[in-house]
């Protein structure tokens, strides 16, 4: 198999089109069904099963995804390697991030390293943190933002904390005149929670603080979470982080115990990094580390 058959591979498996991957790889769709054909007959088994609803993996085809992945980014690595030899600094880097990193960070990370490294381009997704560790086991991504306590068994170096805060509608009535909720005050009001995917380290708070919420409202996103907060169907806890730039009026008040999230970066591996990404990867640490 080649290359161009790997990427074929890869590009019809993320688009579930063969016509559509034509288009990207600049191709001819008869060129990507031969390449498939020609790769399907020389493993002995089908890769995509084909429908009127698109190209969608087969089981094989799932189980050669990271490993097609692993090559391609191999090569790049390599290409990486022979141009940093050469004193260019070229290629692409790959990044997963959750929503807040997305909305806060990646802009100012993007332009910031795009004015010393012109040549090298980044390519974001964004997910929740199984998305993100997904994309990161399976060669997806090249590196990703997650919690320390999201990582599991991926390599992660800690540098931001973010603190965790209770938010809660304008016209609540808090007990005392402290700037802080008590656990105690809090296990008396409804909760709007999203799914552990999406917040495993408030999760955690209130597992390791034994709060059993009370809840109608589950859902994914933050934005979701603070609307609903602010019309009065409950209070939630959010990372401070997410709260920069929330249009919707409520109030914040620290926690008590306090509690953050530790942000970090997640390797697969973090000794074979390809140039490129070490360089973004270390970039991101300088500017953003005890900040």
């Amino acid at each position: 198999m080649t290359l161009l058959s790997y990427q074929v591979f890869k590009t019809v498996a993320e688009i579930g089109s063969f016509h559509k991957a034509a288009e990207v790889l600049g191709l001819t769709p008869s060129a990507i069904s031969h390449a498939v054909a020609s790769m399907e007959k020389e493993l002995g088994f089908a890769v995509f099963t084909r429908s009127r609803s698109g190209v969608m993996l087969t089981n094989h085809g799932e189980h050669m995804l990271p490993y097609v992945n692993a090559v391609l980014n191999s090569d790049e690595s390599l290409q990486q390697a022979v141009s940093e030899l050469k004193g260019l600094k070229q290629g692409k880097v790959k990044v997963g991030c959750f929503s807040s990193v997305c909305t806060n960070w990646m802009p100012t990370i993007i332009q910031s390293f795009g004015e010393q490294y012109p040549e090298i381009e980044i390519e974001v997704f964004q997910g929740t943190y199984d998305d993100v560790s997904y994309w990161i086991k399976n060669g997806i991504v090249d590196f990703g933002f997650l919690s320390t306590s999201s990582a599991g068994d991926l390599a992660i170096e800690p540098f931001y904390l973010d603190e965790l805060v209770c938010i809660v509608p304008m016209d609540f009535r808090k007990q005392d005149d402290n700037d802080y909720i008590a656990v105690e005050e809090m296990s008396r009001h409804r909760f709007v929670v999203q799914r552990e995917s999406t917040d495993a380290d408030i999760q955690k708070f209130l597992r390791d603080n034994e709060l059993r919420v009370q809840t109608g409202y589950h859902v994914v996103d933050d934005l979701s979470t603070i609307a609903l907060v602010s019309n009065g169907f409950g209070i939630c806890i959010m990372p401070k982080l997410v709260m920069n730039d929330i249009p919707y009026q409520v109030r914040q008040y620290h926690l008590k115990p306090e509690a953050g999230r530790m942000i970090g970066l997640a390797t697969l591996n973090p000794q074979l990094m390809a140039p490129a990404v070490r360089t973004l990867y270390n970039h991101i640490l300088d500017r953003y580390r005890n900040i």
